[in-house]
This record gives C-alpha cells, structure tokens and sequence, in this order.
C-alpha cells in the first residue's frame, strides 16, 4: 500500500515525510495500524550517527502503537485483525539460547535490527523513491501503516490509551526495569537517577515503586527537575558533581546503593562521575546510549575493587516484553504508574522536526506522534 512516512537520507539531515510503499504481510508478519508513535533520543542517534547504519535511506521510530489490520499465515493464535498492539522495539522469539536463559531483551534476532531486512524472509517491506528502506529496529513507526514480524507484537488491554500505550515499547520498560530488573532497587535504598526523560523518568519511578527511601534526579534543565520532583524525587540537583556533597550528608557518608545514568546521550567521563555517587558494594548501571564509535571510559579502577563497585549495563530494562508491557500498563490503571504526565506534546507526522528540537531543547519529557483519519 502506499502511505507516508519519515525518511532519513544521510547523517545530520531533517526527517523528510514523503511518499512511501509498505508491503503486505508474508508468512510470520502482522500490517499494524498505527494510532500513535513515541519520539525516542535513540531515533535522533541515526540523525547523528551515533547510531551507524549501514546504508540509507532510514525509516524512524521504534516506540508505537495501534491496531492489526491485516494477519499474513502461520501467525499466533492469540494475534487477530482489531487487536490493540504495541511494538517491542527488540523482537522475541523465545526459543534462542538468550531468549531460553530468561534473557528475552537480548534474542538473538537483536542483531538484524538495523541491517533493514525483514526476519521472515530477508527482504525489504518498505520502499521510497524507489530504494529499499531500512526501517528502524525493523519497526518503523514514523508512518500510519507498518508491516512488522509477530515477534516484535505484543497484545495490550484495548482500553488503554494509545497516547500512553506506545510509551511501553521502549522508554518507559527500559527506564523502568533499570531501577527493577537491572539494579533491583530494595526498600529503604537510596537511588540516584541521572538524565531525566522519558527513559530517566520511568526509572525513577521504578526506584519509588521499589520502596527507595530517598530518589535524587539530576538534570541541568531545570524545569525536568521540577518535574521529577512531581514523580517522586526526594532530591534533585543540576548535576552529579553537585549532588556530592549534599548526598554525602544525607547519607552520613555512605552514599547511594544504586545510580542508574539516563541522560539523551552517553560520555565515558560519566562513569567516574556515577561512580563517586555510588556506595560501597552499590550498584552502577549504564542505560544511556553513547556513540558506538566511541571506546574510552574513565573511571578509577583502585575505588571500583576496593569498594567492591558493580558497573552494569542494560538495555530496554533487562525485562521481557511480552510480561512487562502488560504489567506496566496494569500499574498505569491501578494508578502507580503515571504515564499520562509523561507525554508532554502531541505532533502531527509532518511537525517530527518540530518534535525533536523541543526534545533537544529540553522542552519535553516525551513527545509522541498522534495520527489522525486524515494519515490513513
């Protein structure tokens, strides 16, 4: 079919929102769609390279949600035409050695998710001006239709709203399960949350579900850390050499159990910074994307055994979507998850440049996509 869709063309240049061919569903694949898609910092990565890709051009967006439109064969049972979806922008297939570990965020199909071809038969189901486009995390949610594999399908309650529901196939379990899954935040444990967007503020939450005592947010933007406040945060300050101090205070010296870095994009001097926050025997976690291209990290590594420090990584929170999107949205109707104050801006397609200056300017904590009748 043909639709729209926001196309990059090379490094450092605008989203472009021009004519695009989305291909029927084969063997495996689900046509979604789509009601609405989250602005993510990791599509602005492509922008920049950051993220490299191995060709262009490049479709955006991996956070979305909607509804299935069209099953091709030998699809689940439990996936039907009008079903509520969202995209997990890491596919499961629950039979590979990760996937089997319990380890579902780290399948093995993870690693054809920026080489464009589509799991099910190796070929391309989006095409612009002609060429072979590489859709993001073999997801694509910049565009009103997506033909997607199953496996990157996840069922969600029709009730909720799609502003929300996108939210869960990126940033909010991914923040989220960093203070839960990745650093197992306990009660009474003090909690430092570094970087405060989407991802940094569904951490932070995280960490006040888990019974932290004290939560500090650190942002230089001033009005992220107002807003932190209003989702828990016991402590903020513009930055992690400026919590130093106070935190050593409030803590009689011991500093805190576990820093988890969010911030929109990854330096390697952050590590040391995080570090000097950390406790004894506490518990580093990395969630912040840097540049792939980039192999330095700093850090003292005499402090890091002799206080028996823990660096972690993590990605999209550790967890499992197919069980951590559902329960997420469950905590969002029970009213202990607020995502509702987490979208700050609503955009047209056409306004996704708009979108991503006020997130580079810190003027939202999530900004998302709203398509409309007249994009279908």
């Amino acid at each position: 079919m043909k639709t729209k869709g926001a196309i990059l063309w090379g490094v450092d240049q605008e989203w472009s929102v021009e004519e695009i061919e989305v291909g029927d569903p084969v063997s495996g694949e689900v046509q979604i769609r789509m009601e609405t898609a989250g602005m993510c910092h990791s599509d602005h990565h492509i922008v920049t390279g950051a993220t490299p890709m191995p060709g262009y051009p490049v479709m955006g967006g991996h956070e979305g949600a909607g509804v299935i439109t069209k099953l091709g064969p030998n699809c689940p049972s439990d996936l039907a035409v009008g079903d509520h979806v969202i995209l997990s922008f890491i596919p499961a297939c629950g039979r590979c050695p990760s996937c089997v570990a319990g380890n579902m965020a780290l399948c093995d199909l993870g690693a054809g998710l920026l080489m464009g071809q589509a799991i099910s038969d190796g070929t391309y189901r989006i095409q612009a001006r002609g060429e072979n486009v590489i859709p993001m995390c073999l997801l694509g949610t910049f565009a009103p239709y997506m033909t997607v594999h199953h496996t990157s399908v996840v069922k969600i309650d029709p009730t909720i709203p799609f502003e929300v529901a996108c939210l869960v196939g990126c940033g909010v379990p991914t923040g989220f399960g960093s203070s839960t899954h990745v650093a197992q935040v306990q009660p009474g444990e003090t909690v430092v949350i570094a970087g405060i967007g989407g991802v940094g503020m569904s951490a932070l939450q995280g960490a006040v579900l888990s019974g932290a005592s004290k939560v500090v947010a650190i942002d230089p933007n001033p009005w992220k850390r107002e807003q932190a406040q209003k989702f828990g945060a016991t402590h903020t300050y513009e930055s992690m050499a400026a919590a130093i101090m106070p935190l050593m205070d409030a803590t009689e010296g011991r500093m805190a159990e576990k820093v988890i870095l969010t911030m929109g994009e990854m330096h390697g001097d952050y590590v040391e910074e995080g570090l000097i926050l950390t406790g004894k025997a506490g518990t580093l976690v990395v969630t912040a994307m840097g540049r792939m291209d980039a192999g330095e990290v700093k850090m003292n590594s005499f402090l890091l055994s002799m206080l028996q420090k823990t660096v972690k990584g993590c990605i999209f929170g550790g967890g499992n979507a197919r069980q951590d999107a559902p329960r997420l949205l469950s905590l969002y109707k029970a009213g202990q998850l607020n995502l509702d104050d987490m979208v700050t801006r609503s955009y047209s397609l056409e306004e996704i440049n708009q979108g991503y200056r006020d997130m580079l300017d810190g003027k939202n904590i999530r900004g998302i996509i709203r398509y409309t009748e007249a994009d279908w």
